[in-house]
């Protein structure tokens, strides 16, 4: 392995550790190919996630630009002998891909390939992958060199690894879902909760302006008022259940933007003062982010609901390789230690679970009547 510059133990390692960092399916498919790409010195790698029919449900690759990606085009669902190595489920290494029977063509944008290396990525007899790599670049002075025994046993090693992480991130995602849905329903319960009991006072409220407006117009009004407030507070509760309950656009927009979308909504929503500044700010893999929105989300929501604060600011820094998200209210404030022997951690375990859950810090700073400190810090990627 002496032509690859990062030939050896050390490479591999590298390798794995990059595929261990990520949680979300399409961060580990793509530090996957990514990393076969550079241990095996090839101009182009992909790998494809089978899907129901026999074709790829995902396709990511490695080397082409996306300037390039957008001219090829989409590809045809079934990708000739790549598709072919999901029913195989055997190594495939191959002097000159264009010669092999089952070449199908590509695109006129496509780059030109010729020596190819493909493995099934598996976990146990289900083939969950296949990975390609192609041109291998060790010159020869007929121009190209053609991938190894070697190769083959090192990228071997890779793949098995690369199961591990595969499923590991599709466990993880599956809990996710899980923990969305437990989520959404304990909003569903909040909203029930709070609304019914708005709704109720609103009634009764109304009930008992219109028994008063012929005997005693100037308390008919008062209540009527109280009605309006009523009214106000319950349209209040609504619309912030309502941005809770919508899917964060995370994937279109980034943490920063949504999270500046969500802080203006709750501006314009509560009575209080809600705002936002953002420094510096990278992209953050995408389990990070979605951490982050919802820890923030959590501190929002107690120091607009429970801490009857009057200003509270949301900011995001750049960390390192990573960022600090800080929310800070002017609220009532709690000692930490009471709440926690109280049986109420307003939503305290909920936070340090997701920080916790991406690698991240929580810290939490409050006194009776001098407010609330949350802050959050992830490594990054």
């Amino acid at each position: 392995m002496s032509h690859r510059p990062g030939s050896g133990l050390a490479a591999v390692s590298t390798a794995l550790l990059a595929m261990s960092r990520h949680l979300e399916v399409r961060d580990v498919l793509k530090t996957i190919v990514a990393s076969a790409r550079e241990l095996l010195d090839a101009e182009y790698a992909a790998l494809g996630v089978p899907d129901d029919h026999g074709g790829f449900a995902q396709f990511v690759v490695d080397g082409v630009s996306e300037e390039q990606w957008r001219a090829i085009g989409p590809l045809p669902r079934q990708h000739g002998i790549l598709a072919a190595m999901l029913h195989k489920a055997e190594p495939e290494r191959l002097a000159d891909v264009r010669e092999d029977p089952r070449f199908e063509g590509w695109p006129a944008a496509h780059p030109v390939m010729s020596d190819f290396l493909g493995l099934p990525i598996q976990d146990g007899d289900e083939t969950i992958g296949a990975l390609f790599l192609a041109n291998k670049r060790c010159p020869r002075p007929n121009g190209g060199c053609g991938f190894t025994a070697e190769d083959e046993e090192l990228l071997s090693i890779l793949a098995q690894h690369a199961a591990i992480a595969l499923t590991n991130a599709r466990l993880y995602e599956r809990s996710r879902e899980l923990t969305i849905a437990e989520e959404r329903s304990r909003l569903a319960h909040e909203l029930h909760d709070a609304v019914s009991q708005k709704l109720f006072s609103l009634r009764l409220t109304a009930q008992a302006a219109a028994t008063l407006v012929d005997r005693d117009p100037a308390r008919a009004k008062g209540e009527l008022q109280q009605v309006a407030s009523l009214a106000a507070e319950a349209a209040d509760e609504l619309r912030a259940a309502v941005v809770e309950l919508r899917p964060a656009a995370l994937d279109e927009d980034g943490l920063v933007h949504t999270l500046r979308t969500h802080v203006q909504v709750l501006d314009r929503a509560h009575s209080a003062r809600v705002t936002f500044d953002s420094v510096g700010v990278r992209a953050l893999p995408a389990a990070q982010e979605e951490a982050m929105l919802r820890v923030a989300q959590e501190a929002l929501h107690n120091a607009l609901r429970h801490a009857k604060a009057e200003l509270v600011t949301v900011s995001l820094a750049r960390h390192g390789q990573g960022a600090l998200l800080t929310v800070t209210d002017d609220g009532t404030g709690f000692d930490p230690r009471t709440v926690r022997r109280a049986g109420r951690h307003l939503g305290l375990v909920s936070m340090r679970h997701r920080a916790g859950g991406v690698g991240g810090r929580l810290t939490v700073t409050s006194e009776p009547g001098r407010g609330t400190t949350i802050e959050m810090e992830v490594p990054g990627g």
